[in-house]
C-alpha cells in the first residue's frame, strides 16, 4: 500500500462526508455549506491545495442543480424584457437595437433578433450573446 493510500484510509473517516455525491437536499446543503467554508480558507489562491476538493465539490454541486432544479428556457425576448425591466430602461434607451418601434416589433415577438443587435445588446448589458440566442 503507498503512503498516500495509507493516509487517506487513515484520515477517511474526516473527509467522506464532504467526499460524496449529494442524493438529497441535506446533503446539498452540506455541500453548500463545506464548499463556502472552503473557499474561505481558499481566499482568492487559486493554487491552493484545497483547490482541486473546491472544484470537485463545486462540480457536484452543479450537477445536482441542473438535475433537481432546472432553470427554466426563457426566450431571447423574456431575458431582454427582464434585462430592460432592471436597469429601468424603455424601448426609446435601446438604439443599438433600432428605433422605438423596431424595438417594440422585437418584444411583441414579430421582429426576431438579428447578430449585429445581440452583439449590441451583449455589450451594453455585459452578458454572453448566447443569451438571446
Amino acid at each position: 500500500m503507498s503512503l498516500q493510500v495509507r493516509q487517506a484510509a487513515e484520515h477517511w473517516q474526516f473527509v467522506a462526508p464532504i467526499l460524496r455525491k449529494p442524493k438529497s437536499e441535506a446533503d446539498y446543503d452540506a455541500l453548500a455549506l463545506a464548499l463556502d467554508e472552503l473557499l474561505d480558507i481558499m481566499g482568492e489562491d487559486e493554487s491552493h491545495p484545497l483547490a482541486s476538493l473546491v472544484d470537485i465539490i463545486g462540480d457536484w454541486i452543479e450537477a445536482y442543480d441542473e438535475e433537481h432544479h432546472p432553470m427554466p428556457a426563457v426566450s431571447a425576448v423574456e431575458v431582454l424584457r427582464s434585462l430592460m425591466r432592471e436597469h429601468g430602461l424603455s424601448q426609446s434607451d435601446l438604439p443599438g437595437v433600432g428605433a422605438q418601434s423596431v424595438v417594440s416589433e422585437v418584444l411583441s415577438g414579430k421582429r426576431q433578433l438579428n447578430l449585429r443587435q445581440i452583439r449590441w445588446l451583449a455589450e451594453r448589458f455585459k452578458v454572453s450573446m448566447e443569451i438571446f440566442v
